[in-house]
């Protein structure tokens, strides 16, 4: 089945939002609608498929949906359905509640909601496109309070440093100044969410300080210092209601201080008061906040915050998924599901790069959420369960992390004390026991450090028994943009020799896990640029991880970044899952689906531990060679078109030794160049034309400089090309680098007129057919695979890329119509010719035509390879895997043994 595209789901959902009556065959079109299959959806009707225990007022479908009818308010159902043990049991991505008038639903991955009449569904259809595979960017400046509030902190931050001059550059002051504002966030949201009485914190800052801001520090002091103190009696009289926190966070040192304070932070302090603090989410705030104090990041606000749906990419499959089917086989058994409970409350999570501590907060949550489930279920099927003790088995001592950032440390164990408290609220509203945050008894298990550079068994230990899931989003950063400090890291993980140099800085983090989890019962998953599983870097990681014994268990594909903040980072990333290997199902995610896999390789392709390395020449002995192009070494061979029609006007036999020049940015944005080009025979006669012959003095001086000896050495020669790969054939040119947007690497074909320059690759004599192939997604497929990325650009190579490709064998018959279907595709270039192919490659921007020509191309390429057809990219992905293996084993037995003398 085809995915549907945005406007396609538009367009289906449209005709649902005019008719003049609505029922339960409301739910059913909606499905159909983003694509559901008609299957499924007939079952669902039919009850076959319904999961719901009420199927006359519930449509339920296991990770799809849980709708109800309704004749109540429908805001009440969906929030006294999103908690319940069905909704928790059968994982729904929408909860829907509607009384055919209004429509309440929400999303359970993200937590966003929409309350509209049904008749406007129409303009809502975005919020529903999960379904139909397509995941929402979401702004938390409209959603939520948090970026709202870390701005306003920004302001307070840069006035207190202007204010305190001191703070600005002494580490130690600058770290006060840190911790400092952690209090401020804990009893701002404290005295929101009840812990302190409401607003108690800021109408004290507003009763006992001059409007004039001289005593605010003061205050704070000694609020703090009371904050800390146990027994009412001995607090100041006008600070007794405050409660007891605790010594951890509200210490009175002299690494803890209060800063100075003017008349506008006073009042900056005051209106930040004012916000519902209630609203923060503590996955979200902390990296804002932590962005807020760290000097040169405040652009960057939440730019590379991790969104809660790409962080459930990594907990989901990894043990929220087993976890919930557990509960879900267990739902009738008060045996099963307390035997749940214990096995819960053992889990231990580990972030190795955690950051403000939004990967364990997630997950945190998460596990509270399921566990209310479990004890709501037991309440019901048992009078012993019915009487609740005011405990949750799941403890944040058991969420580890390690952080460089000594701040973030803080803003993490913060994070996950108001998430804490955040889950008892949710318990105290579903059973009616209070569960107090404080006084706060766990310090947290989060390290300040260097993570490559700790013991991790010491930091979490690793019994080999317990359960253990290392998650998280560690730094991302190429072989060459590391800095000296990245770069001296890999010696304490690989020893002084044991790693190559072009790795990227998260392969440590790898490593680490990798070494962390062997033979034990712990298995980890992690957020990484696509980079790590494309090209050569996939050679260079993995061989050394599946060595430990390890395989890939689950892995996200490469899909775009996306998170909760404005401008958000604009990058290509995927989720790898290690564990040791075992016999248990093993999962590719792409596209909004979940195919199945024999093994999972280094490319996330469902294929052998294969690793791609460059070869000579091509696989597939049928195809031409791809070679680089022509390498001038001088730049004054190269023309520009006012050098051509210069020489033109002044002498028009030049012409006869000037051709068209071009490379990858000539070919795909159109531009003009041309070259001198002299073959030894007619040296002489352009040494005759005086502005030939002053460019070849020029080439001469130049190349004679040169440190190269190779290219001096052909100052000799001034008239020549030091490499010449050019023929005066038609030739297909493919650029060395495109952009990641395109669908397809904008190939096209040159004249026998035309040089190809090294900035490009070139196939002499090619026949359209090899356009076509070269052209298709199953190529572009391969390339994006083994190719791997020149920063974040689409990067080609003959050699590993082309020569590698596996192609099977031709007839005559495939061969024409592959002619047809290439020269297709370029007359409807042609048709465009007023427009460059990066302007006809642009995805927003392709005209239907071309596209239409490219997927004649396809459809007939694809044929090629599998009768069957293909619904994704992964499973091209795995045939070309499996023929190249297939090829390579044919290739090697091919070949003579070599016998010993005798």
């Amino acid at each position: 089945m085809a995915r549907l595209n945005l406007k396609a789901v538009e367009e289906r959902v449209t005709p649902l939002a005019r008719r003049e009556t609505y029922d339960r065959e409301f739910i059913f079109d909606l499905l159909l609608a983003y694509g559901k299959p008609k299957g499924n959806v007939t079952r669902l009707r039919n009850g076959s498929l319904n999961v719901a225990a009420d199927k006359d007022r519930d449509v339920a479908q296991k990770n799809v949906v849980y709708f109800r009818e309704t004749d109540r308010e429908p805001l009440a159902d969906v929030e006294e359905l999103r908690t319940s043990p069905d909704v928790v049991r059968y994982n729904p991505r929408f909860v829907i509640a509607t009384d055919y008038d209004e429509l309440v639903a929400v999303d359970m991955k993200t937590g966003e909601n929409k309350v509209f009449p049904i008749r406007d569904i129409d303009k809502h259809f975005t919020f529903f496109l999960p379904w139909a595979g397509m995941e929402k960017a979401q702004y938390t400046s409209e959603a939520h309070a948090d970026v709202k509030a870390a701005e306003r902190m920004g302001k307070l931050f840069d006035e207190l440093l202007r204010a305190n001059p001191d703070l600005i550059d002494e580490q130690h002051g600058r770290h006060a100044l840190n911790v400092f504002f952690t209090r401020l966030l804990f009893c701002f949201f404290a005295e929101d969410t009840g812990i302190f009485d409401d607003g108690q914190f800021t109408s004290a800052v507003g009763s006992h300080t001059q409007a004039d801001g001289s005593d605010v520090q003061e205050f704070l002091t000694d609020l703090f210092d009371a904050l800390d103190t146990e027994k009412p009696e001995d607090k100041a009289s006008y600070l007794s209601a405050f409660p007891y926190v605790n010594g951890r966070l509200f210490e009175v040192t002299k690494q803890h201080v209060v800063p100075a304070f003017t008349k506008s932070a006073r009042g900056l302090l005051l209106d930040l008061g004012v916000l519902d603090w209630s609203e923060i989410n503590p996955d979200i705030f902390g990296s804002m906040f932590q962005a807020i104090v760290t000097p040169g990041k405040r652009s960057d606000l939440g730019q590379h915050y991790t969104s809660v749906p790409n962080i459930l990419k990594t907990i989901e499959p990894l043990f929220l998924d087993e976890l919930k089917e557990e509960f879900d086989a267990g739902f009738s058994s008060v045996g099963k599901l307390e035997k749940l409970l214990e096995r819960i409350g053992a889990i231990k999570v580990f972030d190795p790069a955690c950051g403000s501590g939004n990967f364990l907060v997630i997950a945190y949550k998460e596990l509270r959420r399921l566990e209310h489930a479990i004890l709501e279920r037991l309440a019901d099927l048992s009078p012993k369960h019915q009487v609740l003790y005011a405990v949750s088995k799941i403890d944040i001592e058991s969420f580890y992390g390690i952080e460089i950032d000594d701040f973030a440390v803080e803003v993490a164990i913060l994070s996950l004390w108001i998430a804490k408290h955040q889950m008892n609220r949710e318990f105290r509203e579903k059973f009616g026991v209070e569960i107090p945050l404080i006084p706060l008894k766990e310090t947290g298990r989060v390290l300040a450090g260097n993570a490559n550079r700790e013991d991790w068994k010491k930091v979490c230990p690793n019994n080999g028994r317990s359960e253990i899931y290392l998650i998280g989003n560690p730094p991302y950063k190429g072989a060459k943009g590391q800095t000296k400090t990245m770069k001296d890291d890999f010696p304490f993980v690989f020893g002084p020799d044991g790693y190559s140099k072009n790795l990227d800085y998260i392969a440590l983090w790898f490593t680490k896990g990798a070494e962390y989890i062997k033979g034990t019962n712990a298995e980890l998953s992690f957020i990484t640029t696509n980079s790590v599983s494309q090209g050569e870097h996939v050679g260079l990681m993995f061989p050394r991880i599946f060595d430990m014994g390890l395989e890939i268990g689950y892995a996200y594909t490469s899909f775009k970044w996306q998170n909760s903040a404005r401008g958000s980072a604009g990058v290509s990333v995927a989720v790898i899952n290690l564990r040791n290997i075992r016999t248990g199902p093993k999962y590719i995610f792409s596209e909004g689906m979940r195919l199945g896999a024999e093994n999972i390789n280094g490319y996330l392709a469902d294929g052998s531990n294969i690793f791609i390395t460059r070869r000579p020449n091509p696989l597939s002995a049928y195809l031409p060679d791809m070679v680089f192009g022509s390498m001038p070494r001088a730049r004054s061979l190269v023309l520009s078109p006012e050098d051509r029609n210069r020489f033109a006007d002044r002498n028009p036999c030049s012409l006869e030794f000037i051709k068209s020049y071009i490379g990858t940015k000539e070919h795909v944005d159109g531009l003009e160049r041309y070259c001198l080009w002299i073959g030894d025979d007619e040296a002489d006669a352009a040494w005759s034309i005086p502005e030939i012959a002053e460019r070849l003095r020029m080439v001469k001086t130049e190349r004679s400089g040169s440190k190269a000896e190779s290219t001096a050495a052909f100052a000799a020669k001034p008239h020549r090309f030091v490499q010449i790969s050019y023929k005066a054939t038609d030739a297909v040119i493919v650029p060395k680098v495109s952009s990641e947007r395109r669908e397809y690497i904008p190939s096209g074909y040159v004249g026998p007129d035309t040089v190809i320059s090294d900035l490009a690759f070139a196939v002499y004599g090619a026949e359209p057919w090899v356009f076509a192939l070269l052209t298709s997604r199953m190529h572009m497929v391969w390339a994006r695979s083994v190719g791997g990325q020149h920063e974040s650009r689409l990067r080609y190579a003959n050699t590993i890329v082309y020569n590698n490709f596996a192609a099977p064998a031709l007839s005559g018959t495939i061969r024409e119509e592959l002619t047809v279907a290439a020269l297709r595709v370029l007359d409807v270039r042609e048709y465009h010719c007023e427009r460059t192919l990066a302007e006809l490659y642009d995805p927003d921007k392709m005209p239907d035509d071309l596209r239409a020509a490219h997927g004649e191309v396809d459809a007939l390429v694809d044929s090629i390879y599998s009768k069957r057809g293909y619904e994704t990219d992964e499973e091209r992905l795995s045939d070309l895997f499996a023929m190249y293996e297939e090829m390579t084993a044919a290739e090697q037995a091919a070949k003579p043994v070599k016998r010993g003398k005798k």
